[in-house]
C-alpha cells in the first residue's frame, strides 16, 4: 500500500469513527436530541410548505387570469375629458369594431357588447332585474365561456336574426329549477319570445366584476340592436392571435378609436397583461415574506442546537480529556461535535421535508385541490438545515476542541 493510500484509508476510518460516535451519542440522549431536532422539523416543513403554498397560489391566480383571456383587449366609452362641456355622448359603434379589425394587425376575433335590462318575475311574484347582453357568436370564444348545456348561437343564427338566448347557471336555477330544465324554454324580452338554447358560466368566477353578472341572458347582437334603435354599443371585445402582441395592439386600438370620434371624448382600452404581471409580482413578494418567516424559525432552531451542544460539551468534559490523552487531535474533536450537530439538523430536516411533502399528497387524496409540490424546495430545505447545523454547531465544537486535556481529566 502506498503512502497516499494509507493516508486516505486513515482519513476514511477517522471519518467513519466520528460518524459512529455521533450516532452513539444520539442513541444515548434520544429524548434531548429529538426535542432539539423538533424545531428543525418545524422550520424545514414550514419552508417547504411556504414554497408549496406560494407556488400553488401563484398558479391559481395566473390560471384564473389566463382563463379570462391573456389575449383579450376591451374598449369602452369613458365619458368626456371636460365634464362641464355640453355634448352628446359619443358611444362606440360596430363601425369602430370593423375599422379596428381592418387597421390593427393580429386581431383574431371581435364582438360588440350591447347592454339591455329586463325585469323577470319569479314564482313568488318578485321581480328581478336581469342583464341582457347582445353579442356576436365570436363572443363565446373571446370570453372563453363554458357551456353547461346546449350550444352557442352561430353565424347563421346571427344572420337570420334568430330569437335564440343563453342564460347563466344561476338564472336557469332560479327561473326554471335547474340548467337542464331551462333548455327549450321561452323567455319574453320586451314582448319578443326567445328560446333558450344553452346554459353557460364563466370559466373563472369574476364575482360580478365583469360585464357578466350572476343573472345574465345572451342574445344575438343583430337582434338586440333593434331594441335600442341605434348602432351604439357599450363595449367591444377583441381577441389577439398572439398574447405578445396585446400591449402594442392596445395602444393602436385606442389610436384608431380616438381618430374616429370627437377630441373631447374619452375611451378606455385595456387588457389583462398588466394584471397578470402584477399578480405574478405580488405572489412572488408574498412567497419571499413567508420564506423570511420560515428562515427565522430555522435560525431559532439553530440557536437551540447550539445551546444543546454547549450543554453536551460541558457534560462530556472528562470524555474529551480521555480522547485527547489517547491522541485525538483538535480537528477530530471538533469534527466529532460538529458531526453531532449536523446529525441533529439533518435528521430534523429530512423528517420535516417528508412531513411537508406528505401533506400536499394527503390534500390531493382527500380533496379536489392539487398543490404544486416543489421537490427542489425540499432539497434546498435539507441543505439549509445542514448549513444551520454547521453554523450553530461550530462554536460548541471549537470550545470542545480547545479544552486542556489535563484540566479535562481533573474535571468532576
Amino acid at each position: 500500500m502506498t503512502a497516499l493510500a494509507r493516508v486516505r484509508s486513515t482519513k476514511s476510518i477517522a471519518l467513519r469513527e466520528i460518524v459512529l460516535l455521533a450516532i452513539d451519542s444520539f442513541r444515548l440522549n434520544q429524548i434531548r436530541f429529538a426535542l432539539t431536532a423538533l424545531g428543525m422539523v418545524i422550520g424545514t416543513a414550514s419552508l417547504i410548505l411556504v414554497v408549496t403554498i406560494g407556488l400553488s397560489g401563484r398558479k391559481y391566480v395566473l390560471t384564473s387570469i389566463q382563463n379570462i383571456g391573456t389575449n383579450l383587449v376591451w374598449a369602452e366609452y369613458a365619458g368626456l375629458s371636460d365634464a362641464s362641456a355640453e355634448s352628446m355622448r359619443d358611444y362606440l359603434t360596430v363601425d369602430d369594431m370593423h375599422a379596428v379589425q381592418q387597421q390593427v394587425p393580429g386581431i383574431q376575433a371581435a364582438s360588440p357588447v350591447l347592454n339591455l335590462h329586463q325585469f323577470f318575475t319569479t314564482g313568488g311574484g318578485k321581480e328581478r332585474d336581469v342583464l341582457i347582453l347582445g353579442v356576436d357568436p365570436a363572443y363565446a370564444d373571446i370570453r372563453r365561456l363554458y357551456l353547461v348545456a346546449g350550444r352557442f348561437f352561430d353565424g347563421q343564427d346571427s344572420l337570420t336574426h334568430s330569437h335564440a338566448a343563453l342564460v347563466t347557471e344561476k338564472f336557469a336555477s332560479i327561473q326554471f329549477g335547474s340548467p337542464g330544465e331551462a333548455i327549450g324554454k321561452t323567455l319574453a324580452i320586451s314582448g319578443v319570445p326567445f328560446t333558450i338554447i344553452a346554459v353557460f358560466r364563466e370559466r373563472t368566477e369574476t364575482f360580478g366584476q365583469s360585464e357578466i353578472v350572476d343573472e345574465t341572458v345572451l342574445i344575438p347582437y343583430t337582434v338586440g340592436r333593434y331594441f335600442t334603435g341605434t348602432d351604439a354599443v357599450n363595449q367591444i371585445y377583441f381577441s389577439m392571435a398572439e398574447s405578445s402582441n396585446v400591449p402594442e395592439a392596445t395602444k393602436t386600438i385606442l389610436k384608431v378609436i380616438k381618430s374616429r370620434h370627437r377630441s373631447e371624448s374619452v375611451y378606455d382600452v385595456g387588457n389583462l397583461a398588466e394584471v397578470l404581471s402584477m399578480a405574478g409580482k405580488t405572489a412572488t413578494a408574498f412567497s419571499v415574506i413567508l420564506l423570511m418567516f420560515s428562515m427565522v424559525t430555522l435560525m431559532v432552531s439553530g440557536v437551540g442546537i447550539m445551546n444543546i451542544m454547549l450543554a453536551t460539551v460541558r457534560s462530556r468534559i472528562r470524555e474529551i480529556g480521555i480522547r485527547k490523552a489517547l491522541g485525538a487531535t483538535f480537528r477530530e474533536i471538533q469534527m466529532q461535535f460538529l458531526a453531532e450537530a449536523v446529525l441533529i439538523s439533518l435528521s430534523g430536516g429530512v423528517a420535516g421535508a417528508v412531513l411537508a411533502m406528505l401533506l400536499p399528497l394527503a390534500v390531493a387524496s382527500f380533496t379536489d385541490y392539487r398543490l404544486q409540490v416543489s421537490w427542489l424546495s425540499a432539497v434546498i430545505a435539507i441543505l439549509v438545515s445542514c448549513a444551520v447545523g454547521i453554523a450553530f454547531g461550530t462554536v460548541p465544537a471549537v470550545r470542545a476542541a480547545r479544552m486542556n486535556p489535563v484540566e479535562s481529566l481533573k474535571y468532576e
